[in-house]
């Protein structure tokens, strides 16, 4: 927790991190009040140091630690509700474990989400970059040349050039909706609607619409095998869950399940016809209710989920990382023979 925020809440990797010296501090026998403020002696930064002495505020009055949290404001709902749930069946520290492990597998998906976005973006802008060089730089210079030789650009190089010089006429406006560009970029970035925006458009882009789509099946999977083995009944549970999927489609076929349920379908009887999961997941989770180990059948499933699109994203590197380099040498290499090559045909024609 080293960011300063004012009543925001935390990011997954800050919530992780609580759960896991929350759950050292309970199972060690001491109470969530004496630990919070062990914790405090041991924070020397100011923003984790506001969080805990707001947690503290409320811990000495006597109220219980999901109310401390929850006052707080700087938790979401499902770790409130965890915790409450924890308090309530004497599983607090196995709950806390439990919410750590779920928010660091959150920060490991974000982390892949934000790599294999950042590495396209990054060789996308060096080779416009590289091109605008070309254009208003290096072109000008062979168009030195043919002037010399009593000739002019022709064709693609011609226009190359009137655009490389269209750049430099107007570069401060240019430069200016370039800066306005990545403002924009920014803003959605780091404000919560444009995060929003974001998403929805990742969630129909047709390369990321499947990574986005698997990425809240193994939210909700995990998620209903944290609340199921704390103890939680199943309704209330989709319930809890239901807020952690940010997939619009996804959250359609979870209010699907929640009626099917209230239509007297099982659990496993409803992923099916809300088509949740394919069925040999369904098949599995129908094992799971049988045999009463459901809860370990849903963390398999994130599992499973996690590892698949993981693959799929390094799969998705692998390939974008030679294709932009191709593309990149391709443009270069058409912008310079588109010079190179007349300037040849008419050095020939001189000697």
């Amino acid at each position: 927790m080293k960011q300063n925020r004012s009543k925001k809440q935390l990011s997954k990797q800050e919530i992780a991190s609580f759960c896991d010296q929350m759950a050292m501090i309970i199972k060690a026998g001491i109470t969530p009040k004496d630990g919070l403020e062990l914790m405090l002696t041991d924070t020397k930064d100011e923003a984790t140091r506001a969080v805990l002495e707001e947690l503290l505020k409320y811990s000495r009055l006597g109220e219980p630690f999901s109310t401390c949290v929850k006052s707080s404001e700087y938790f979401p709902n499902y770790v409130i509700n965890m915790i409450a749930l924890g308090e309530e069946t004497g599983q607090l520290d196995d709950v806390l474990v439990a919410l750590c492990h779920y928010y660091e597998h959150e920060e490991y998906i974000s982390e892949n989400l934000r790599s294999a976005v950042t590495y396209p973006v990054v060789m996308i802008i060096m080779m416009l970059f590289i091109i605008l060089i070309l254009v208003t730089r290096v072109l000008p210079l062979f168009d030195q040349v043919f002037g010399q030789l009593g000739t002019q650009m022709s064709g693609f190089a011609a226009t190359l050039l009137t655009l490389g010089q269209s750049i430099q006429r107007y570069s401060f406006s240019f430069i200016i909706a370039l800066a306005g560009i990545f403002v924009l970029v920014f803003i959605m970035m780091k404000t919560k609607e444009g995060k929003k925006i974001w998403n929805s458009f990742l969630m129909i882009f047709p390369p990321t619409k499947a990574f986005q789509r698997d990425i809240a099946y193994g939210r909700f999977a995990r998620g209903m095998s944290l609340t199921l083995s704390s103890g939680m009944k199943i309704y209330t549970a989709i319930d809890l869950v239901d807020e952690l999927v940010e997939h619009k489609g996804v959250r359609d076929q979870i209010e699907k399940l929640k009626a099917f349920i209230v239509d007297g379908n099982n659990f496993s009887e409803a992923l099916n016809l809300a088509e949740i999961f394919n069925h040999l997941y369904s098949r599995m989770i129908f094992v799971g209710v049988k045999s009463g180990n459901v809860d370990i059948v849903l963390d398999k499933i994130a599992t499973y989920y996690e590892e698949d699109t993981d693959r799929r994203l390094n799969n998705f590197i692998s390939v974008i990382e030679p294709t932009l380099v191709i593309s990149l040498s391709f443009v270069v290499g058409l912008i310079l023979l588109s010079v190179i090559l007349p300037l040849m045909g008419i050095m020939s024609g001189l000697g």
